[in-house]
């Protein structure tokens, strides 16, 4: 595989050999019980897989797979305009790697190291336009704070999220993203029900809206709060003073049974898409899914198990290739539904 410029499929060939018997990259990853990260493993780690049955993954897929989009052909010729702004960022496209952290998920050093992986993704999305997001682990501390350091290495290009740990401990990785000139923090609140956390002695919490708003004081950074699936998380959230929000179920890792992210999207973003920037994850593979997202209220959304794989099969060139793949699928379907801007999707393109 070429080091410079390797084709996604180069990419992913490499990632399933590394990745063998933990996740089989499949053309379609949709979380199904057939596939080799549903494997069942009572009482242990979740791994790449959903959590219990898998029906939080596979929904996500599901309801992506039940929007239907319209072809809308005549009328003057269109080249997509894909920019995004992002906190004072000027991005290529408003899809971004998600905050997935913790090699351990993904056979751990054998496969890729923390701070390879975190360098991938941070590099990889810087180089092809758009940003990456770094998560928070159990092996994860204040005297290695992985994802910080692969953004700082970065100029600051890039937003971490920590989970919802201690109040003071928060607040430390705050100041020290803030310090590394990150564009954002944030706090994922469905990581409250994070299976690594839990069971390596690392005490994760509820947030409160005081909680919430403490947080948001403590830093000069915009502050997103993440895993947000109901209308009322989502207006407590706004309550609290965050920038951002993020409709996610943690990709189907924490709670069994939860509905498909884009089924509660259009009803979160008609409550508080006017007062808070309002993103999405959850079963995104094309730039066509990124489009439903957007169409249902999204103002930008995130890539999770695809940038895993393009990390662990070729590093930050793996990772560049598939958001290059990501925008250019994104313009095709942005031109084949009508849509010359961000600002022209509308559901009106759904069926």
């Amino acid at each position: 595989m070429s080091n410079e410029s390797p084709s996604l499929e180069e990419v992913r060939e490499a990632a399933r050999a590394k990745l063998k018997g933990i996740c089989g990259v499949y053309r379609i990853c949709d979380g199904q019980d057939n596939r080799l990260c549903q494997g069942h493993s009572y009482g242990s780690a979740v791994g790449l897989g959903g959590i219990g049955s898998g029906a939080s993954f596979s929904n996500n897929i599901k309801a992506l797979d039940a929007i239907r989009l319209k072809a809308n052909l005549i009328g003057p010729d269109i080249k997509p305009d894909t920019a995004f702004s992002f906190f004072g960022r000027e991005l290529v496209m408003p899809i971004m790697a998600a905050s997935a952290g913790g090699n351990t998920s993904f056979g751990g050093d054998a496969v890729i190291s923390e701070p390879a992986f975190c360098t991938a993704v941070v590099d990889g999305c810087k180089q092809a336009g758009s940003l990456g997001w770094r998560g928070d682990s159990f092996n994860y501390s204040l005297e290695n704070p992985y994802g910080i350091n692969a953004i700082a290495e970065a100029g600051g290009w890039g937003v971490q999220i920590v989970k919802p740990r201690d109040q003071a401990v928060i607040i430390a990785f705050f100041k020290k993203a803030e310090a590394a000139g990150c564009v954002a923090v944030g706090v994922d609140i469905d990581g409250y029900g994070t299976y690594a956390m839990t069971h390596h002695n690392q005490p994760v919490f509820r947030k409160s809206i005081a909680n919430l708003r403490e947080l948001v004081a403590a830093t000069k950074l915009p502050v997103i709060v993440k895993g947000v699936m109901t209308v009322a998380d989502a207006q407590a959230a706004v309550d609290a003073g965050a920038a951002a929000i993020v409709v996610s179920n943690h990709g189907g890792r924490v709670l069994d049974h939860t509905p498909g992210t884009v089924e509660v999207l259009p009803g979160i973003a008609k409550a508080v898409g006017h007062k808070t920037m309002v993103i999405a994850d959850g079963g995104i593979r094309t730039g066509h899914d990124a489009l439903k997202m957007l169409a249902c209220g999204a103002r930008a959304v995130l890539v999770g198990r695809d940038i895993i794989r393009a990390a662990v099969g070729g590093g930050a060139a793996g990772v560049s290739a598939q958001m290059r793949y990501l925008k250019d699928d994104l313009t095709r379907a942005m031109k084949m539904t009508g849509c010359a801007s961000l600002g022209g999707i509308s559901p009106d393109i759904l069926c």
